[in-house]
């Protein structure tokens, strides 16, 4: 009987072992901070806000967000570098986070090691812009005015480092074309720049605020940095159709510390890509020209070390360096 019954402890150890270490059941017993590495406002921060009330009414405990802005998002994603790995730490990352290791000489954390990534929420395709009155009708027009004797075609991004600036970039290395980097604070002031004729051309993330203009005629979009045409966009080429492979995407996503238990990143993942998928949360991402990813964490991982490396490739092309 002692024998048999110290099996059937053992058995029952075993199966209970999972759930007592992990501890998966009390999750989550307090809230949760989910860093935004942007100031208040903007995209990423908009869809943190959305995440943490939907997931705050799902999870039965309230999900914080803190706003930690500073150094392309190293600032915000550093504090969850160093948190506990316990899912009371999550981050927003957006493009920045797979362009810093290849910008920055050093950085405070292993951009790969350091996290557990959860899903990618959401992508975006840039959109090229023109003046209404630019000689350029299509992406091939522009390729080759850019190469005119006397051209001097200025671009437009909210700084060095940012998607329309690498965007701009790529575009620059895969066909040829020869531009003119300018950076501004915002896109407020790079549409002002593009309507005013100061700047040629502008890769925009979010299509929405060209679109009167765009009605008008005051501007001309020439192509989309997805693979194939937009269906909000249906009569926009995708740039790939002139230019062979060329992809631009930005996105937004959340990770977690490395080290975070599976059955916790499993949790989060499911919960989020649920919340992705409501009516609510697809009709914001329309408003801001995105569509709904919630990939698994292990196609997030996939796709963060290729951006790494496409990225890496065009900031040493073009020479791109911190302001």
């Amino acid at each position: 009987m002692t024998f048999f019954l110290a099996a059937l402890l053992i058995c029952v150890g075993w199966i209970a072992a999972p759930t007592i270490s992990i501890g998966a059941e009390a999750y989550p017993s307090r809230p949760i901070r989910m860093i935004v590495p942007t100031g208040a406002g903007g995209v990423t921060d908009t869809l943190g806000r959305v995440l943490g009330q939907r997931l705050t009414e799902r999870l039965g405990q309230q999900v914080l967000i803190d706003n930690r802005p500073g150094a392309s998002g190293i600032v915000g994603s550093q504090i969850v570098a160093k948190a506990a790995p316990d899912g009371y730490s999550l981050l927003m990352v957006f493009p920045s986070h797979v362009v810093n290791p290849s910008l920055y000489a050093t950085m405070p954390y292993d951009t790969i090691k350091a996290f557990a990534p959860i899903t990618m929420v959401s992508s975006v395709s840039t959109t090229l812009l023109v003046p209404g009155n630019s000689r350029a009708k299509s992406v091939q027009d522009l390729i080759a005015l850019s190469k005119e004797p006397s051209s001097n075609l200025n671009y437009g991004s909210v700084g060095r480092g940012s998607l329309g600036h690498l965007a701009s970039e790529l575009l620059a290395s895969t066909s040829g074309m020869n531009i003119t980097h300018v950076a501004y604070k915002g896109s407020p002031q790079i549409m002002a720049a593009l309507l005013s004729g100061e700047i040629q051309m502008y890769l925009i993330a979010s299509v929405g605020s060209a679109l009167p203009h765009l009605q008008t005629g005051r501007l001309r979009a020439l192509g989309v940095s997805t693979a194939k045409r937009l269906p909000s966009l249906p009569d926009v080429p995708a740039i790939a159709e002139a230019v062979p492979s060329y992809e631009a995407l930005g996105w937004n996503g959340v990770v977690a510390p490395a080290g975070t238990p599976g059955v916790l990143i499993a949790q989060l993942h499911r919960e989020i890509v649920q919340i992705v998928n409501t009516a609510e949360f697809l009709k914001l991402l329309a408003n801001e020209g995105a569509v709904p990813v919630g990939n698994t964490p292990a196609e997030f991982a996939a796709a963060i070390r290729a951006d790494i490396a496409k990225w890496a490739k065009v900031v040493q092309t073009a020479g791109i360096r911190p302001e």
